[in-house]
């Protein structure tokens, strides 16, 4: 049996992890059809006018999306700074040198502030402007259910515990998608969204300088080797200085949304530890099998990120659709 054939719950057991499921509560395509009808179009002006600056704001806004919904579910908790007598999540090891996009969110809510004042949650701003994110630089179209709260806490704590690292290995991985309720073939899928966006020094440097040249189909072929010494010239083996310093996770084409990332793991050139080990980890029979046939197949690719996308976002905080609200500004709970 595959590791994703495994019930979630049977897993939950297994661990002593049983107690949060991804439960899509009551959440519609038409939520704000009556209230905010032009909700979408307000998030897609913004969002393209944010790409067409910097390609690199699409990768923001979906690694913020994905840090969201890993932690207390799609609630907006991630957007929350500070404040005496909240501590949030951006400020945890695992967000405060990777999370960028703020301020693209932070515009979207005054121009929706100023369309229909108190009615579109932060959550749901997040989660439509991560799909068009996506689709602005050449991904995949879904339609995005809608009708999440704003959660008045925050997880510090959990950002650490439920996020994957750059370094972690492919068992604990699917663990914590399974946690979430998401399949290896989702956790596979949704990692393709590194074919947009770039990785610190500090993730990839455990990788240059460990297995990069072993993983790959040929140790001497040139393109690889150029690779290598390009990314080790820009994160030296020591020194904190070089830890901001930062590239591509897609070589070939990293500012499009493709399935580039894939052909990356089979030849060896994934960046960072936990995305080669999709390919070539020895526990990686079925995440070896999903990485070729996304290769091979794009459109199958599209298709299943798409639908990843989809249970990601639908990750609720039950909490919140009791204790929360709508934010009229998504970085401090309303007073």
């Amino acid at each position: 049996m595959g590791i994703s054939n495994l019930s979630p719950c049977l897993v939950y057991g297994l661990m002593g992890l049983c107690g949060f499921l991804s439960v899509s509560h009551s959440l519609t395509l038409d939520y704000y059809a009556k209230t905010c009808p032009t909700v979408l179009q307000v998030v897609r002006k913004e969002m393209e006018c944010a790409v067409l600056s910097d390609p690199r704001n699409a990768a923001f806004v979906v690694r913020l999306h994905f840090h969201d919904c890993f932690v207390q579910g799609c609630d907006g908790s991630v957007l929350l700074d500070d404040t005496i007598t909240l501590q949030g999540e951006k400020k945890a090891s695992t967000n405060i040198h990777s999370l960028k996009g703020f301020r693209i969110i932070d515009r979207i809510k005054n121009s929706l502030e100023s369309e229909c004042p108190g009615i579109v949650s932060c959550a749901d701003i997040l989660t439509i402007a991560a799909r068009d994110a996506v689709i602005l630089v050449g991904g995949p179209y879904w339609e995005v259910p809608l009708g999440r709260m704003d959660s008045t806490t925050a997880g510090y704590e959990l950002a650490d515990t439920n996020l994957p690292s750059a370094n972690e290995g492919l068992l604990s991985i699917i663990s914590k998608f399974l946690y979430q309720g998401l399949s290896v073939t989702d956790m596979v899928a949704l990692s393709g969204a590194h074919t947009i966006g770039m990785a610190r020094c500090e993730n990839f440097r455990e990788r240059i300088y460990g297995d990069f040249e072993a993983t790959s189909n040929d140790g001497n072929n040139p393109i690889s080797k150029s690779y290598l010494d390009k990314l080790r010239s820009i994160c030296p083996p020591v020194g904190k200085a070089a830890e901001n310093n930062i590239t591509a996770m897609d070589n070939v084409t990293p500012e499009v949304f493709d399935n580039s990332y894939f052909h990356m793991l089979m030849r060896g050139e994934g960046l960072m530890n936990s995305d080669q080990e999709l390919y070539s980890s020895l526990l990686g029979m079925e995440t070896r099998a999903l990485v070729k046939k996304y290769a091979a197949e794009p459109l199958a690719f599209f298709q299943q990120f798409s639908d990843s996308m989809v249970k990601l976002g639908n990750i609720t905080n039950s909490d919140s659709f009791f204790t929360g609200e709508v934010r009229t500004n998504c970085r401090f709970i309303n007073t």
